[in-house]
């Protein structure tokens, strides 16, 4: 067994097919939720041993100890369970911020205590403990971004079950990963996010219509938009700095595409989208996403 107990902080997407996907691997799992229903709900699917009411019990001798809330709460729960956290034991978290969740986090950890965030490159727009499931991770990348103090023992045991999971690791500085999640993942959900509101407000344009019309294009954008607001709210107040940067070079590039369109300039247009078409290639050879009908999607059996 890589780790004799993991407790699971936090049961939606993630921590639910981390559960899935490490049985076998680890010995007792257990979590904590704040809702009853979740509590109930994972303990009816079997995806803990043990499920507690407080974070405090859950991190009891856990060997590993996995943050799974919203970025903002972060703080709060790490003052929480500091006095109960297993010496020795490892701490990781799946935020997808990591300067912000460090700065919460970091200071109420107890010595000894191996601090390893982490953000897995993986996700749908669903949530909550039945939305999880085993594969989530496989040959998607898993991003640490371990101090320099922490022990390369405690490193090299994370990443054994990480990859034991099916997860490519690779580790950064956390100034870095916030810079290129913010290009990679938050800057497209605002994206997304802005393009779906500014069809709610096309007056001309019927709700039902742009429902019932939506190509692959709006679809997209809407199942992007339909992820976690908690989780998207903070993320975007806490890496503000990444994300305003490349909100405003995406400005910029808009406005040379907006004056292109106005004047006419095919020949612009024609070889800037045959260098964004390369990115998608890359992606695909990059076995991130498949070139199959419907980017890979299974389809809806009626």
């Amino acid at each position: 067994m890589i780790y004799q107990k993991v407790a699971l902080i936090g049961l939606g997407l993630i921590a639910s097919s981390m559960a899935h996907a490490m049985k076998g691997h680890v010995g007792q799992i257990v979590g904590h939720a704040k809702s009853q229903e979740t509590r109930d709900t994972a303990l009816e699917i079997g995806l803990c041993d043990q499920v507690f009411a407080t974070a405090a019990e859950a991190v009891a001798g856990a060997d590993l100890v996995v943050l799974a809330v919203p970025v903002g709460a972060m703080g709060a729960l790490a003052a929480e369970i500091a006095p109960h956290l297993k010496p020795g034991c490892t701490v990781t978290d799946v935020g997808s911020v990591k300067q912000a969740v460090i700065a919460a986090v970091a200071p109420h950890l107890p010595e000894g205590v191996a601090f390893i965030p982490g953000h897995p490159m993986a996700g749908t727009e669903y949530s909550g403990p039945r939305s999880g499931f085993a594969t989530l991770f496989v040959n998607r990348w898993w991003l640490l971004t371990p101090g320099e103090d922490v022990a390369p023992k405690a490193i090299e045991t994370l990443t054994a079950l990480l990859v034991a999971m099916g997860a490519k690791v690779n580790t950064m500085t956390p100034e870095h990963h916030d810079q290129v999640l913010a290009v990679v993942s938050h800057t497209p959900h605002l994206i997304a996010y802005t393009m779906v509101g500014v069809a709610d407000h096309v007056a001309q344009v019927s709700n039902s219509e742009v429902i019932e019309y939506s190509a692959s294009g709006f679809r997209d954008f809407t199942r992007i938009a339909a992820s976690d607001p908690t989780m998207w709210r903070d993320v975007f107040l806490t890496n503000k700095d990444a994300v305003l940067d490349i909100l405003g070079r995406f400005a910029e590039e808009l406005f040379v595409l907006q004056r292109a369109i106005r004047m006419g300039d095919g020949d612009h247009l024609f070889d800037y989208f045959t260098r964004t078409r390369a990115i998608r290639r890359g992606i695909i050879e990059a076995g991130q996403d498949t070139a199959a009908a419907d980017f890979g999607r299974v389809a809806v059996k009626t």
